[in-house]
C-alpha cells in the first residue's frame, strides 16, 4: 500500500478533529435526548497534539492543533491536522453562540483531503439541522452538538460537576456530522495516568462503544481535571488492530 491510500485509511479511521462514528441513515428511527445540564466552558486555549497511526501495517505521523475560543457569550473552534509528506489533511470549524445548554452551533464546516467542504447549518429561527451533502434534516430541540464540539461540551459538563464522573456514568449527546445526526454516549471507565508531553497527568477514561448492533471503531478519550478537562487523549481502535493516537503535547493559553 503506498503513502497516499495510507492516508486515505487514516482519515476513515479519524482524529479528535475528525469523525468519532459513522452516524445512522436518517430513515431509521433517531433517539433524540434533550438534556439540560450545569456547565462551565474551559478557558481558550491552543491545544497541539501528535498524531501517531497504524493501517494495515503501515504507520503514520503527524501533528493537530485546536484553536479553542470562548467569550461574550460566544465560541469558536478551529482543528487543523498536517501529516508528514502531505501538510494540511484535514480541517474542522465550530462556532456558535452560547445557551442554556452550553455551546450552540451555529455552523460546522469539515474540509477532507482533495474532497470539497461539507457544513452543517444549525438554523435556530426554522429550529432544524441541515447538511449540505444530502436533504436530510434533523429538529433543533436545544442542546445539539456537532462533531467537533461534542468533546468540549462534555469537558464543560464535566469542569461543572466533576464528583459525577465517575466509573459508570454516562453522558449522551444528539450529535450532528457532514450529512446525518444521531446520540453519542460517552461511559466513564477510570481514571488513568497519560504520558503526554507535559509530563504524566491524571486523566479521567471514558469510552464511547459502537452501537451493540453495529460494527466500527471505539473511541477512547481522556480529559485531564488537573488541565482545566482540557482533551489530554484519544484513540481510535478497529477491530483488526488498526488505530489512530491523538496526544497532547502542549498547551498554549489564550
Amino acid at each position: 500500500m503506498n503513502s497516499l491510500s495510507t492516508l486515505k485509511h487514516v482519515l476513515a479511521a479519524g482524529l479528535l478533529a475528525a469523525t468519532l462514528s459513522p452516524a445512522m441513515a436518517a430513515d431509521e428511527p433517531v433517539e433524540h435526548p434533550v438534556i439540560k445540564r450545569p456547565y462551565k466552558l474551559a478557558p481558550s486555549a491552543d491545544l497541539v497534539y501528535s498524531i501517531k497511526a497504524r493501517q494495515r501495517g503501515i504507520s503514520l505521523a503527524g501533528e493537530s492543533v485546536s484553536n479553542w475560543r470562548a467569550g461574550d457569550g460566544k465560541y469558536s473552534l478551529l482543528a487543523e491536522t498536517k501529516a508528514a509528506l502531505f501538510g494540511k489533511i484535514f480541517e474542522q470549524r465550530s462556532e456558535g453562540t452560547v445557551d442554556d445548554y452550553g455551546l450552540a452551533p451555529a455552523q460546522f464546516v469539515e474540509k477532507r483531503f482533495r474532497k470539497e467542504a461539507a457544513t452543517t447549518t444549525f438554523k435556530r429561527d426554522s429550529k432544524t439541522i441541515v447538511f449540505s451533502e444530502g436533504d436530510d434534516s434533523y429538529p433543533l430541540k436545544g442542546g445539539e452538538q456537532d462533531r467537533n464540539s461534542t468533546v468540549w461540551q462534555l469537558a464543560s459538563v464535566a469542569r461543572a460537576a466533576p464528583e459525577k464522573f465517575v466509573a459508570g456514568s454516562e453522558w449522551t449527546f444528539f450529535v450532528a456530522g457532514r450529512r446525518d445526526a444521531e446520540p453519542w454516549t460517552f461511559k466513564v471507565v477510570k481514571e488513568d495516568k497519560v504520558a503526554t508531553g507535559l509530563g504524566e497527568v491524571a486523566a479521567i477514561h471514558l469510552v464511547k462503544a459502537p452501537p451493540s448492533n453495529k460494527q466500527g471503531q471505539q473511541v477512547d478519550l481522556w480529559l485531564a481535571p488537573s488541565l482545566e478537562w482540557y482533551p489530554v487523549k484519544v484513540t481510535f481502535a478497529d477491530e483488526d488492530g488498526d488505530y489512530v493516537e491523538q496526544t497532547l503535547q502542549k498547551i498554549i493559553k489564550k
